[in-house]
């Protein structure tokens, strides 16, 4: 039996009409929804990209670990799609949140007057990420983690840091880091 249309909720008639325009005009429809196994993937993905800037780093120099990170950032991150909230670990006011790809790009790498603190996270010489997760909620087509990160640098030493991250998937079905907020574990008193 049929719900007349003026007895349809607005959202299952807009989605009914969606999928009918979309089979008859040869639309893809990418499945938006987000599996576990996609989220650890990013994050590896993510820890792989920042130790694979500092060995750029060290092999060829701050212009190699920019052209990386670029491409790390334009890959990993929705700044395309918007602003991303993103409070990096080491960051300070007036300059905490970087909600732009530059103010991301600057943290990661250094060398952009605009932010003359940073001296470049991904520089630091990081030989080992590895993300330890306290727990993963996915509703659909979004997905938020939060955990710990450790970090190695080539003397050995760990840096533990608490880490928060929403993904979304983009119109291609690429999941995308939309919140990313990092800061050091509390050290007590």
């Amino acid at each position: 039996m049929h719900t007349p249309f003026h007895r349809c909720r607005p959202t299952a008639l807009i989605a009914t009409l969606a999928l009918a325009g979309a089979a008859h005009a040869n639309v893809s429809v990418v499945n938006q929804a987000i599996a576990e196994s996609e989220v650890i993937a990013a994050q590896q993905a993510w820890c792989q990209a920042l130790t694979g800037i500092s060995a750029a780093n060290d092999s060829g120099g701050q212009p190699a670990a920019k052209a990386l990170a670029e491409k790390v950032i334009d890959t990993a991150y929705g700044y395309q799609m918007g602003a991303v909230l993103f409070k990096p670990t080491l960051t300070t006011a007036p300059q905490t949140f970087r909600t732009t790809r530059a103010g991301a790009l600057a943290y990661f790498v250094g060398g952009d007057p605009a932010f003359p603190k940073d001296s470049g996270f991904a520089l630091k010489g990081w030989t080992r990420c590895e993300v330890a997760n306290a727990g993963i909620f996915i509703a659909g087509d979004s997905a938020t983690t939060m955990g710990k990160v450790h970090l190695t640098n080539k003397k050995g030493q760990v840096t533990t840091v608490d880490k928060t991250w929403k993904f979304v998937k983009d119109d291609t079905g690429r999941l995308r880091i939309v919140v990313h907020h990092s800061s050091l574990e509390y050290a007590g008193t």
